[in-house]
């Protein structure tokens, strides 16, 4: 810091004032030296922007990846199908030395695929339960059965288009300006909104300014401003005259969503009404009027919304939170909302067939992994019910002046817990709260709870899409066994809602009791402890509860056959016949130069950050995202080795190739041989042009290759005349 020559009489706590420039999040007042730091944004009301977030995460691409291989583990390749992996090996071909992923098939047959290429391979996921065999590399059995699940998938495909197809003809709404007071209701937003987010309002926006009508799915982690984007939406429908309703699961979020969004349109003039059990007839039955006259602009409620008595002047948008939380009946009525109206759903764990719908492209999926600001992982514990672990819990959390749940998801018993928690602490306030309790008791208890007037809350599954309360951050799970995945991590996402560390308990029987799945629902909620990490959970899930789930009990054998990532994209494959859309098998490069090319054990001794590097380089599109890759590793583990600079080389070649269109790229005996895809040549007519004009140089057949003479004899020269050549024939084909 640069050390400034003040005069004494201008000094903090003279009365003068100061302007400075500098970051800070928000203001502070600093007595002992009589200092007050107010920041511009606070002044202005303008949104500190937060540093460092300048591209959306890619977690859709990480999550379906789900985790790094391990020894053993069965992958799925396209042409051969199901093997086991057994680890990295180093091969040296010709004279190219690199990194391969052994793959075992049938009969211990080998198959050696290029760390370059391990895209064309998945971890295999399947029926749980269902292990499959092995597959015979070169036999018949394997495209016999992709054959089958395709034709399975296809009819599949059909019946889930017709319920889609009505969106996708019907001529819906198309939004327009909102009009100046937009930037103000932006500007009340006070919070930094994160890459993901302005992702998810952009998907949004223009979703809503296309004529057909939206059914955009919002998948965040809790607390990670899904609601924010609600809100947006909410204001470009209200703003172009129409009415917004948003419908959630339980009576007590409705009223906290009601208090939000009356605060955020408090300044607009648009007017914002509840309707739930909570409120009294009167109330209900005026807001009803509203509704139908158009006197209300945006309605909050629970499924009451779906009541015959509800009629709107001019529905446009319904926002739904937590959708899998509705009942069949009321998901029938959504089905026929979405062909007239936009529809925007909001869930921190999709589950598996809305998950299911989003990758398949028939439904659209906006993710917001990026974490708050200060946000931090939840830090879960798994034991016995122990009363000197719930003390020290507790006690921990109220000597910080926190509170805390507990979950006792068993009506019968939830007195007696509570008896006995008030036994353990004489002097702390509890209650306690369940879904057949009086509607009024229910609601003072919660209400309590949330303005900080009671310290534990004993309570069911009730609080899972509950009041924000950002006070408490420690929950104990009893009986975590019995719960399922996504309700498990729903729950423990009710702590954890500001910068204070924040804990979940899950006391479970001793560990010879618990069921198979329940251990495995367990394990994956430890090991997905991370931010952000609800796609993850409920991939997962999909995995324990089985693929037939989603699809139909007739469908989980098609699954367990070739694993679901090779499932979803017969699917893919389907939907795009189904539409009559193009079909375009991705291009995957072969570059073979006479290198070593590979990442050294001792420059990155630890094997799962070499095949995550190696993942990474094999996704590059573009020689940004490599020189930024470089950087980083640079950055990490210090300066490139030869081996790693020969492996940037071949990734950069590989790069130019898939923006040229080239299959295959063979530099041997001072000869560079291309082999393109006619598919994915941008241009082939001036492809072809251009090959003509250089048949003095190059050699050119029917079978789309042309081979270059090398005239530098030196390995180098031969390096930069193929960039050379790479170059000059990218700028042929997409000019």
């Amino acid at each position: 810091a640069q050390k400034l020559d003040t005069p004494a009489e201008l000094l903090p706590g003279t009365g003068h004032l100061f302007l400075t420039r500098g970051t800070v999040s928000s203001g502070f007042v600093w007595p002992e030296v009589g200092l007050t730091v107010v920041p511009d944004h606070e002044i202005f009301a303008r949104k500190a922007t937060r540093p460092g977030d300048q591209k959306p995460t890619r977690r859709r691409e990480a999550a379906i990846v789900l985790e790094e291989l391990q020894m053993g583990s069965l992958v799925v390749h396209e042409d051969h199908g199901i093997g086991r992996y057994q680890g990295l090996v180093k091969l040296a071909v010709e004279r190219a030395t690199g990194d391969y992923l052994l793959i075992e098939y049938k009969d211990a047959d080998r198959l050696y695929l290029p760390v370059d290429r391990m895209d064309q391979v998945q971890k295999y996921m399947g029926v749980d339960g269902a292990d499959p065999l092995l597959d015979k590399m070169g036999g018949k059995s394997w495209e016999r059965v992709k054959q089958k699940v395709k034709r399975s998938a296809e009819q599949i495909a059909g019946d889930l288009l017709k319920i889609y197809a009505a969106r996708k003809v019907q001529t819906g709404i198309r939004y327009g300006d909102p009009g100046p007071g937009f930037e103000t209701f932006l500007q009340d937003f006070m919070h930094a909104e994160t890459a993901d987010q302005q992702k998810a309002i952009a998907d949004v926006q223009k979703d809503m300014a296309d004529a057909k009508p939206m059914d955009r799915l919002i998948c965040g982690d809790v607390g990670y401003g899904k609601t924010e984007v609600a809100l947006r939406a909410a204001y470009i429908a209200v703003s172009n005259g129409k009415q917004a309703a948003v419908v959630v699961p339980t009576t007590v979020l409705a009223e906290q969503h009601y208090a939000t969004f009356s605060e955020r349109f408090e300044k607009t003039p648009f007017n914002v009404g509840c309707l739930s059990r909570f409120r009294s007839k009167r109330h209900q039955k005026q807001a009803l009027e509203r509704l139908q006259s158009g006197g209300l602009d945006i309605v909050v409620g629970t499924h009451r919304l779906f009541s015959k008595d509800v009629a709107f002047s001019d529905l446009g948008l319904v926002v739904l939170d937590e959708e899998q939380r509705f009942g069949v009946r009321h998901k029938e009525k959504l089905k026929k909302l979405r062909a007239t109206v936009d529809v925007l759903a909001l869930t921190a764990t999709p589950i598996p067939r809305t998950l299911h719908l989003s990758l398949t492209g028939i439904r659209d999926i906006s993710i917001i992994a990026t974490p708050p600001e200060l946000r931090r992982p939840i830090i879960t514990y798994i034991s016995e019910f122990q009363d000197s672990i719930i003390q020290d819990a507790v006690t921990r959390e109220l000597e910080r002046g926190g509170q805390v749940y507990f979950v006792q998801n068993h009506v019968a018993t939830i007195d007696k817990m509570a008896r006995h928690l008030q036994k353990l602490f004489p002097d702390v306030t509890i209650d306690v709260a369940h879904g057949q309790m009086d509607e009024t008791q229910l609601e003072e208890a919660m209400y309590r709870f949330g303005n900080g007037k009671i310290d534990v809350l004993v309570c069911t599954t009730i609080i899972e899409s509950g009041i924000d309360v950002v006070n408490a951050n420690t929950m104990l799970i009893n009986h975590a066994d019995r719960f399922g995945l996504t309700q498990m991590y729903q729950l423990r996402g009710r702590v954890g809602r500001s910068a204070a560390q924040a804990y979940a308990y899950l006391f479970i029987p001793q560990e010879s009791t618990l069921t198979r799945d329940a251990q495995k629902r367990l394990k994956v909620l430890m090991e997905h402890s991370d931010l952000g990490s609800g796609f993850q959970v409920a991939m997962n899930d999909l995995k324990i509860r089985g693929g037939g789930t989603i699809l139909g009990a007739n469908q989980s054998g098609h699954v367990a056959a070739v694993g679901y990532d090779m499932f979803l994209k017969l699917m893919r494959q389907a939907v795009a016949e189904q539409k009559g859309e193009p079909l375009k098998t991705p291009l995957e490069p072969e570059i073979n130069i006479p290198l070593a090319a590979f990442i050294p054990e001792d420059y990155v001794p630890d094997i799962d950050q070499r095949l995550a590097i190696y993942r990474r380089l094999s996704q590059m599109e573009s020689t940004s995202a490599m020189g930024a890759i470089k950087a980083e590793l640079i950055d990490r583990f210090g300066p490139l080795p030869t081996e790693m600079r020969h492996l940037f080389v071949k990734m950069l070649f590989r790069v130019y190739s898939l923006e040229a269109g080239i299959q295959k790229m063979d530099l041997t005996d001072q000869r560079l041989v291309l082999k393109f895809s006619p598919q994915h040549v941008a241009n082939l007519s001036r492809l072809s042009k251009w090959a003509v004009r250089q048949m003095g140089t190059v050699d050119f057949t029917r079978n789309w290759i042309i081979a270059f003479p090398m005239a530098s004899k030196q390995l180098s020269g031969q390096l930069r005349t193929t960039k050379n050549i790479l170059k000059e024939i990218y700028g042929h084909v997409t000019s």
